[in-house]
């Protein structure tokens, strides 16, 4: 499978299987039932791929004005840990609100995700690829 409907279909089952991850995994962490967390994780869900779209935007019309071109790994470190701190800024507050707890709590609960959504995305896409075949533009020359 290659092109755009391997894009959507990897986009579709990453986020479905990844807001079933959150709304029980936000359960489990605030001792609340999953219908009380899933409208939540449907939220940040939303909020993380709008401002994803705004930030990578954001951090690529700063790169166009770089004297250094490419995607070192520092840049790359940095996209990745400037976006999760600035995601952290919208979703903290969202999740102390919703869940009724202080931000502190909030911040501990966003620190498990934190850590959890790379280990996903790197299972997902591991396996993603084991089923329907690497995509062109990483298959070997011949």
């Amino acid at each position: 499978m290659q092109g755009l409907k391997r894009k959507l279909v990897y986009v579709t089952f990453y986020e479905l299987i990844g807001l079933c991850m959150s709304t029980l995994g936000l359960a489990y962490l605030s001792d609340t039932q999953a219908s009380h967390t899933g409208p939540l994780a449907v939220m940040i869900t939303t909020i993380a791929m709008a401002w994803n779209l705004i930030y990578n935007s954001l951090f690529e019309y700063w790169e166009s004005r770089q004297a250094t071109r490419g995607r070192s790994l520092g840049r790359r470190v940095a996209h990745a840990i400037g976006f999760q701190l600035t995601l952290v800024v919208y979703l903290i507050p969202l999740i102390a609100w919703w869940l009724d707890m202080t931000l502190v709590e909030a911040l501990m609960v966003d620190l498990a995700f934190i850590v959890l959504v790379p280990c996903y995305t790197f299972v997902y896409n591991w396996a993603f690829d084991r089923i329907f075949g690497l995509p062109t533009s990483a298959l070997a020359t011949a």
